[in-house]
């Protein structure tokens, strides 16, 4: 059970690289927060970049082309604990399943649970539990393959009940719409499971698509997902989800996202590809660049027409 601080309400702006260098180590407890869409693209980028090794990455959703997917491509996942990859409009993650059918790059270890669970593991972590009872995992098979899932007798009814560890990661990144200087941060449309990610994980660092006053953030304080006391750095990183969305910020990049799909089809693809697009900029900002702000732009564009939509409906 990791010991988790409470963080001083003090400024906590830093520099992408800065949090990455500072909080994640070679043989981290690692974890992206985001489902489907709003992922802590940038972050990974940053982690891949320096070259961080050996990880144990913890997930309840990895989405393809844009999460753990890089990481597991370069090699430097040792460990994966998750509860499915979605390769959604774009198909089958072909890295995946080079990883896990063939073990290229590399073998790995994999422990799976079904999205429930996971999230599961994750408020236990948020409460302070070393576990969580879950009862649908007794119909299906994932306990046969997971020994960590352990079956008992309910105490109080004497039926069967399946216990899931809590999850503790190392450090957390989480990426949101808009966050102030102290790390309060406010995520706007689904949440997955990053309010108790932010609370289980020993380090949090926020990427933002923009740091707004305190002031603004105390208007709408129903907003506030994570609170600064759970946080260690806020880095502003606009588009830092691209390749997915960013609900009312920017659309999903689908012509992006199928040009990365026929890429990875081949391992030699996958590395041409993060050379070009990974190693072959010095930054998030360079990446961006190299996609073209115009075409951010046209996203974020497209995102607020149909938001505008959804109004007039």
């Amino acid at each position: 059970m990791a010991e988790k601080v409470s963080k001083p309400p003090k400024n906590k702006v830093t520099t992408l690289r800065e949090a990455v260098n500072r909080f994640v180590h070679d043989g981290c407890y690692l974890s992206f927060g985001g489902i489907g869409d709003r992922t802590p693209t940038a972050a990974v980028h940053e982690v891949a970049r320096q070259g961080k090794t050996n990880l144990c990455l913890v997930s309840d959703t990895s989405v393809s082309f844009v999460h753990d997917s890089i990481l597991l491509g370069l090699g430097r996942v040792a460990k994966l604990e998750i509860a499915y990859n979605w390769g959604g409009i774009w198909g089958a993650d072909a890295v995946y399943r080079r990883v896990l059918e063939k073990g290229i790059p590399r073998p790995i270890e994999i422990e799976e649970y079904s999205n429930f669970s996971m999230g599961m593991r994750f408020l236990a972590a948020s409460l302070g539990l070393s576990f969580l009872p879950v009862k649908s995992l007794l119909g299906s098979d994932i306990p046969v393959y997971n020994p960590q899932i352990k079956i008992i007798d309910d105490p109080y009814t004497g039926e069967p009940v399946a216990l899931v560890p809590a999850a503790y990661p190392d450090t957390a990144f989480i990426h949101v719409q808009r966050c102030d200087s102290l790390g309060n941060a406010q995520i706007l449309g689904h949440i997955g499971d990053d309010d108790s990610l932010s609370r289980a994980a020993r380090h949090v660092v926020i990427t933002t698509e923009e740091i707004v006053p305190s002031d603004e953030i105390r208007r709408f304080p129903n907003l506030t997902t994570i609170p600064y006391y759970c946080v260690d750095a806020v880095a502003e990183v606009p588009f830092g989800s691209h390749g997915r969305g960013c609900s009312y910020y920017y659309s999903m990049d689908v012509p992006f996202g199928l040009q990365v799909a026929d890429a990875w089809s081949s391992e030699e693809g996958f590395r041409r590809w993060a050379d070009a697009w990974i190693f072959g900029v010095d930054d998030w900002e360079g990446y961006c660049r190299k996609v073209g702000w115009e075409r951010l732009t046209r996203l974020a564009r497209a995102e607020r027409r149909f938001q505008a939509f959804g109004e007039i409906r």
